[in-house]
């Protein structure tokens, strides 16, 4: 933590009223108990004559925080970068062929993942070249464990799109009644959706994208991936437009 010059000031030329006699540049003296506590006092009758520079400390201290937590998500995801854009495991949508790669870790229970769910095709579409993989990262109870698992095993019928869609589009409570309702809905057999969600392989799926989403800081869900940038919550349709937008630029 850095003080403004005045507290600088002021603690140094206690520092000189008090430590000058008798100190050499080699060997300075130790500041003695009342000298620590003049230079205490002099700093803490500032601070409560100008309580702006403890929020403005305080405020420094977090951006810096913040910028450590990106320059650590960007490494992970460079570390990651095969497992995120390009595992065989995850389901991708939009352009596969797109210039610039999406990754969304979502929960079937999740309220905000449920409402950025057209949104985020919408965007994905009108701009044609975005590959968007979905990981399912089901981290809000029993049901949601439930639903991502009847999701990965309805892959082996070629209908996770629409039943994906729909379980995003589920009203009422999640639960396994209503998924496999749902499943039935949308063409798929349901017993064969049971038989294939007992599959090892489907946990092994879910665990792997929760092994992912930790290891690059995605704490939430919806969590973002857009190039090496990682975002966690709900975005407007205008925001995730722009990191998109963002991710395209050439790196310079």
């Amino acid at each position: 933590m850095r003080f403004p010059l005045p507290v600088a000031a002021a603690s140094l030329g206690i520092l000189i009223a008090f430590g000058s006699a008798g100190a050499s540049a080699e060997d300075p003296p130790a500041l003695t108990d009342k000298q620590q506590e003049a230079v205490k006092k002099v700093v803490h009758d500032y601070l409560i004559e100008h309580p702006e520079v403890m929020m403005e400390a305080i405020q420094a201290y977090r951006e810096k925080e913040k910028l450590a937590e990106e320059e650590e998500a960007k490494k992970a995801v460079s570390q990651r970068a095969d497992a995120l854009n390009h595992d065989p495991n995850s389901v991708v949508l939009g352009n596969p062929d797109g210039d610039v790669t999406v990754v969304e870790f979502f929960d079937y229970h999740c309220p905000y993942c449920k409402a950025m769910a057209d949104s985020t095709l919408d965007v994905v579409k009108s701009d044609g070249k975005v590959r968007l993989v979905m990981k399912e990262l089901p981290i809000l109870g029993p049901d949601s464990v439930l639903a991502s698992r009847a999701a990965i095993a309805s892959r082996k019928q070629h209908l996770y799109t629409e039943f994906h869609q729909a379980l995003l589009h589920l009203k009422g409570p999640l639960n396994e009644g209503s998924v496999m309702q749902t499943a039935a809905a949308v063409g798929i057999n349901v017993d064969k959706l049971k038989k294939d969600m007992n599959d090892p392989e489907v946990d092994s799926i879910i665990s792997a994208n929760l092994d992912l989403a930790h290891a690059i800081n995605v704490d939430g869900t919806p969590g973002w991936v857009v190039g090496d940038k990682v975002q966690s919550g709900a975005m407007s349709p205008q925001s995730f437009k722009q990191m998109i937008d963002e991710a395209r630029k050439p790196k310079t």
